[in-house]
């Protein structure tokens, strides 16, 4: 995909409409699953989308989660545009970085951090804010692309670019695709784990989930990579709030 007008920075490039916001429903449920029951039914758990895009991960996510209120949070004014029509609380404007997000400290239970982590500048600063506003023992649900997916270690192997990974906000050069979407940094099920223990939470659970980009035929074969994570196109990760370490 080109553009006509090159997005002058990042911001620029997520308030384009022809961005995309969403991700695969398949990849939504597992995660919404992963979050019920680690939530079961005490209480009403207070639930941030954090990067909720136009809301559609909500909404699959909804059903899933009866009887806990869950909160869409943006930087695109485009997108939360598109949300506020998908969920049933208001969305907000809120970022990770520069003020950080629009919430009382420890005042959240659960947090929704969906294909996000790949797009940040700072990922470090993200975690540390959204362990800022998670309450001891709240969940964290992460998901991004598998750099060590089954088929970028075949791609490797041959000398071509990543699925997921990308080298301009302009254009696709050298890997299979034909949408940019702004992905800065990618995962190996191994660095994510270690980047978010150290970031002060402890992993519980990390899944797989097929990516629906996948060509038709190879579905099956991407469905099958899910029992092992590591392979898998999609890493669903579960952590919870550790306490904080002592100086």
């Amino acid at each position: 995909m080109t553009t006509t007008a090159p997005p002058r920075n990042l911001r620029d490039f997520y308030e384009n409409p022809a961005v995309p916001v969403a991700s695969g429903t398949p990849r939504s449920l597992r995660q919404a699953r992963m979050l019920a029951t680690a939530l079961g039914t005490a209480h009403q758990a207070t639930i941030l989308d954090i990067g909720c895009g136009d809301g559609t991960a909500a909404a699959v996510a909804a059903p899933l989660l009866k009887g806990h209120r869950i909160i869409g949070v943006d930087w695109s004014q485009d997108a939360l545009r598109r949300a506020r029509t998908r969920l049933a609380c208001q969305p907000v404007r809120g970022e990770l970085t520069d003020g950080g997000l629009p919430f009382r400290s420890e005042s959240v239970d659960a947090v929704l951090f969906s294909e996000v982590i790949e797009h940040l500048v700072d990922p470090d600063a993200a975690l540390d804010e959204i362990r800022r506003v998670l309450r001891p023992g709240g969940h964290l649900m992460l998901s991004t692309p598998n750099l060590a997916a089954w088929y970028n270690r075949a791609l490797l192997l041959a000398g071509v670019q990543p699925v997921f990974s990308e080298v301009s906000l302009r254009g696709i050069h050298g890997r299979p695709g034909r949408e940019v979407v702004g992905h800065l940094r990618l995962y190996t099920a191994r660095a994510l784990r270690e980047f978010v223990a150290a970031s002060g939470f402890e992993v519980v659970r990390l899944a797989g989930a097929p990516f629906h980009g996948v060509p038709r035929p190879l579905r099956p074969l991407d469905r099958l990579a899910c029992s092992r994570p590591p392979l898998a196109s999609i890493l669903l990760l579960h952590a919870q709030k550790t306490p904080a370490r002592k100086t």
